[in-house]
């Protein structure tokens, strides 16, 4: 091979780098853009957000929006998933931990989300805030506890004219917007020991499971669909095909039938 074809072969190689390093140079400034693109819009979704949500919600809840480009999601109308995520959020005096994930998620606020999955966990506190109002038929110092897979509470009721101390056990489901506790068992603590007595139940939570609303806490159209409990929090996971992020949807609360 004489020099002029070897000069020739280098300036083609040349080429074939320079062509190779600019391409690549494209790409990370497209995946920089990318990067920055996504810290935008995930601020500007937390924004919206925070002042959309009921003022009785307070708290800071963080953003971060998945998929692999914003920019071509920007381009096609939604994001593929966004996950939102507080520890300490309070809602109307209640605090919970709250995880959403949003999927399918539409730039245009009118149209509702594809699909909501969220779990928000509540700690015993916060129970015997939410709760104690159903709770309480005829047992104003009655105490929520939780245990695995069951709760429980003590109180004392006027029986008789006597007042009994007791300790009742419910295992806790879901009905739409509501949590159901069904009586499972419950305890006379009065005096020395105790004792398992039958009839009470309909005295301490009557013969009916204690429907407790959750929805006059969620935006219309997210439903309860289930329950788990531990020592140390209920977890209630949410779920809906209807939720618009927009001010109407997010102020607008849900209500229990009867």
């Amino acid at each position: 091979m004489d020099a002029s074809a070897r000069r020739t072969r280098r300036r083609g190689l040349g080429a074939q780098i320079v062509v190779g390093l600019s391409l690549l140079g494209l790409v990370a400034a497209f995946f920089f853009v990318d990067a920055g693109m996504r810290g935008y819009a995930e601020r500007q979704v937390k924004q919206e957000i925070a002042s959309n949500l009921p003022k009785t919600v307070t708290g800071d809840v963080s953003v971060s929006i998945g998929g692999l480009s914003v920019i071509w999601q920007y381009l096609a109308g939604s994001f593929d998933r966004v996950d939102l995520k507080s520890s300490a959020l309070s809602v109307d005096g209640v605090p919970a931990s709250v995880h959403v994930v949003a999927t399918d998620v539409p730039l245009d606020r009118s149209r509702p989300v594809g699909d909501v999955r969220g779990i928000v966990d509540l700690g015993p506190a916060a129970l015997n805030t939410l709760l104690s109002d159903s709770l309480l038929s005829g047992a104003a110092d009655a105490g929520l506890e939780l245990g695995q897979d069951e709760v429980s509470y003590t109180g004392s009721i006027d029986l008789l004219g006597f007042p009994i101390d007791y300790r009742a056990t419910a295992s806790p489901t879901v009905d739409a917007g509501s949590v159901l506790l069904r009586p499972t068992g419950a305890r006379i603590t009065s005096g020395a020991g105790g004792f398992d007595v039958g009839d009470l139940l309909s005295q301490v939570m009557g013969e009916k499971p204690v429907r407790i609303c959750v929805a006059s806490y969620l935006p219309d159209g997210v439903t309860l669909s289930g329950v788990t409990v531990t020592p140390e929090r209920a977890r209630l996971t949410l779920q809906s095909s209807s939720l618009t992020l927009n001010r109407a949807s997010l102020t607008t609360l849900g209500s229990c039938a009867g």
